[in-house]
């Protein structure tokens, strides 16, 4: 077995996990036998493909022994008809798919019926009767392809904890008779929010991992962009869709400079922008403005659009931190429950203003109960006392934001900014 097979496998695993098992499903309406049968085809991949030869559509063949496999197995299965309905499609009830998806190509794409199965299957993971622990940990396994294990690891949790989760999950599918398909119309802008939300947890979990030596799990942000990238595929029209994908386009295309070559942390101020995908930028700020042209923006427009702000500026010193707090402010307008805004505003207005304001803007924030484990608390308000020259309750504040930060390359960057204030501290008393 050569290494490019190797390689090719892995690749189209990466790649098409989702639409092999989401087209697999379809005929088996059993999630377990057809992420089975999809391991099965991945696993005869590596054989097959050494032999003849990688094949020019891998996509296409590994579907196709998938979903030659579940016919074999159901063929063999004497009650499958006990066993079968396990994802009830409601053929009867027609969604906003049926008559674009049914055989028809989806406009200006090369997506057909197959794209339709992975919104069936996205759609069913994130279904409201799950809890959403639940829905995130089906969409990463099911979705995205990634490991029980790649999962457990992704939100801290020991891997049987996590197989157990996932477990419960799809036998709540089963027995609450989920239905495998996409929401009817009336209930799709409901529907559609929750797997928002899935998709943007997805990605702030990849783009600074809570734990480990990378500071990014591409796996996961990546998994994210392509399931954004899909949704709008299938739902051009709504502003919601393209707001996250363009949001976390942006966020994306900085993703190169956030690391230097020395292993460490980057902070924005410190990002070599060349090294930021100007491509990516142009993507995310064009689907921002379509997002824009509808009114109100929604939360994840705003987001972008301060995400454009910084992606627009040649230099941090360019950085127009007049408009990021306004936007800042319009957000925590239309969501004024999230500590997390609030922070985030407090940070902008100490760059508008200067660190001893964005201190008096952090103090209401230092009792909120939902912020009392959150490191970047402690973090911000360290970086603003070192700005002051009040070393020692910086130390103490980088001490603080240490014992709450799990991330390896966060870490380091914690510890050198601590033991440089101690040094300033000692120098000043010395």
């Amino acid at each position: 077995m050569t290494e490019d097979v190797v390689a090719a496998v892995a690749d189209a695993h990466r790649r098409d996990w989702g639409r092999v098992l989401a087209t697999t499903a379809q005929l088996t309406r059993d999630l377990d036998l057809a992420e089975e049968c999809t391991q099965d085809a991945y696993a005869q991949a590596l054989q097959v493909w050494a032999a003849s030869g990688v094949p020019s559509r891998p996509g296409a063949w590994l579907t196709q022994v998938a979903r030659n496999r579940a016919r074999d197995v159901l063929r063999r299965e004497s009650h499958f008809r006990r066993t079968m309905p396990l994802l009830v499609a409601e053929e009867s009830t027609p969604g906003p798919a049926d008559g674009l998806f049914a055989g028809q190509s989806v406009p200006g794409s090369a997506e057909s019926v197959v794209a339709d199965d992975r919104l069936r299957l996205i759609f069913t993971c994130c279904h409201p009767a799950l809890a959403r622990e639940a829905q995130v940990a089906l969409t990463l396994r099911l979705v995205c392809g990634l490991s029980t294990g790649e999962v457990a690891r992704a939100f801290l949790v020991p891997e049987p904890t996590m197989a157990a989760r996932i477990t419960r999950a799809k036998k709540k599918i089963a027995t609450a008779r989920i239905p495998y398909r996409v929401p009817a119309p009336d209930q799709l802008g409901e529907r559609v929010g929750a797997v928002l939300q899935v998709v943007h947890l997805i990605y702030t979990t990849g783009h600074t991992a809570p734990a480990g030596p990378e500071l990014v799990r591409r796996d996961l942000s990546g998994c994210a962009v392509d399931l954004a990238r899909l949704l709008r595929l299938l739902m051009p029209s709504d502003a919601e869709v393209a707001a996250l994908l363009a949001l976390l386009l942006l966020n994306d295309a900085r993703a190169a400079a956030r690391v230097g070559p020395d292993g460490r942390l980057r902070l924005l101020a410190d990002q070599d922008r060349s090294l930021w995908d100007a491509a990516l930028i142009a993507e995310g700020t064009a689907v921002l403005t379509d997002a824009l042209r509808r009114r109100p923006p929604t939360r994840y427009a705003v987001e972008a659009a301060i995400a454009a702000v910084h992606a627009e500026a040649p230099t941090w010193a360019d950085t127009d931190w007049a408009e990021i707090v306004a936007l800042y402010t319009v957000l925590q307008e239309r969501w004024p429950h999230s500590p997390v805004v609030r922070l985030n505003r407090a940070a902008a207005i100490g760059m508008r203003d200067g660190p001893q304001a964005g201190l008096d803007a952090l103090t209401p924030l230092l009792g909120e109960p939902a912020l009392a484990t959150y490191g970047y608390l402690s973090a911000t308000r360290a970086d603003f006392l070192r700005r002051l020259g009040r070393w020692a309750d910086a130390a103490t504040a980088y001490a603080e934001a240490l014992t709450l930060t799990g991330n390896e390359v966060e870490r380091a960057f914690l510890t050198d900014r601590l033991a440089e204030v101690r040094s300033e501290e000692m120098r000043r008393n010395g």
